[in-house]
């Protein structure tokens, strides 16, 4: 087990730096360049005070100041990514990069991207924790169920209701439960993460937050509800036709522990990637339902930030994923291991 996690970690090390690299060359060639917006602004100072040939001098002097300053003063693209990581030093002979804790700054927000990342992706985590808590205790007994109660009026309605809920576009779905719900029953606040003005604390604060969240958690369950049901649905009805399932029964034991000590141990296998990988994208946020709703999430954040070429930004919200995404993989791969002991993991 050990040796494998090891031999995982080295081969996720290696395709980190490969993605953030080709992340990175690919970044570079986007339009807009710091030090020449800086020093243009600089020198628009000057404007008026210099004749005009003393006026592009001092702005190529500015021009190569703050590209030493951000350390692009040089085209070749292996040194300004290891000057990204702090490895290779700037011009003054100084590293500055991730491994000296600078993970760039954001000129939208004005602020280091590690000073203000963290109420967005907070916010993220809490819309995203509570869904797929609710997602896994409706859709699982659901699916258990209509394997269970398979051709059954249950089962054909639960699979009628959750087709809606797979077609139907997700930006449809927020339009018309904002509609009902907010317009026309006013059970919900139609956007925000709290009731603007307020400065609630304590039981208040909660409160206010959860009626905020009530309803884009609804949503999303409402959009996930077939495809995790289905999934659910097919793996327990190949798990009941299993010869240990029989078995079981010829033995005697009750349905119950059947079905759920033996029959759903099986169908766990292919529903394992699907819980992992739910829990770990939490954090990347959903873009459409945070533009809806009003939520400053990570994903309305990493939108924002491309729309605004704010790259530091984008290049920090890409390492998360990146990182994110292999380290599920490997998470994903041990639960396999686990739930089912035919799968060897020691090798």
């Amino acid at each position: 087990m050990g040796r494998y996690i090891v031999k995982r970690l080295l081969y996720m090390i290696a395709v980190f730096l490969l993605l953030t690299f080709l992340l990175y060359s690919l970044y570079q060639l986007m339009p807009g360049n710091r030090a020449f917006t800086d020093a243009k602004t600089d020198a628009a100072a000057y404007k008026g005070q210099l004749p005009p040939d003393e006026l592009e001098n001092k702005f190529q002097e500015l021009y190569l100041k703050y590209q030493r300053q951000y350390g692009t003063d040089t085209k070749n693209l292996v040194t300004l990514y290891l000057r990204w990581w702090g490895i290779a030093p700037f011009y003054d002979g100084k590293c500055n990069g991730i491994f000296q804790g600078n993970f760039g700054f954001s000129y939208e927000y004005n602020q280091p991207v590690t000073e203000m990342i963290w109420p967005f992706m907070r916010n993220s985590m809490i819309i995203g924790a509570i869904t797929q808590v609710a997602v896994l205790a409706v859709t699982i007994p659901l699916g258990i169920r209509c394997a269970y109660k398979k051709g059954s009026r249950f089962d054909r309605g639960a699979q009628f209701v959750s087709l809606i809920g797979f077609s139907t576009p997700s930006f449809i779905t927020y339009i018309v439960f904002i509609v009902f719900f907010c317009s026309i029953l006013k059970w919900f606040p139609v956007s925000g993460m709290k009731t603007a003005g307020t400065n609630f604390t304590g039981w208040e604060a909660i409160w206010d937050t959860i009626k905020h969240v009530t309803l884009p958690v609804i949503c999303l369950v409402f959009s996930s509800l077939a495809s995790v049901t289905r999934v659910a649905r097919a793996s327990m009805i190949d798990a009941l036709s299993l010869d240990c399932v029989r078995t079981a029964r010829a033995k005697g034991l009750s349905e119950k522990v059947v079905v759920y000590s033996h029959a759903w141990r099986n169908a766990l296998i292919p529903m394992v990637a699907i819980i992992v990988g739910g829990f770990f994208g939490i954090v990347s946020g959903a873009m459409i339902l945070e533009q809806f709703f009003g939520f400053k999430g990570l994903g309305l954040l990493f939108l924002n930030a491309v729309r605004q070429s704010d790259y530091d930004l984008v290049m920090f919200l890409q390492v998360i994923y990146t990182f994110l995404g292999l380290f599920s993989n490997l998470v994903i791969d041990l639960c396999y291991g686990l739930v089912d002991p035919r799968v060897r993991i020691s090798k």
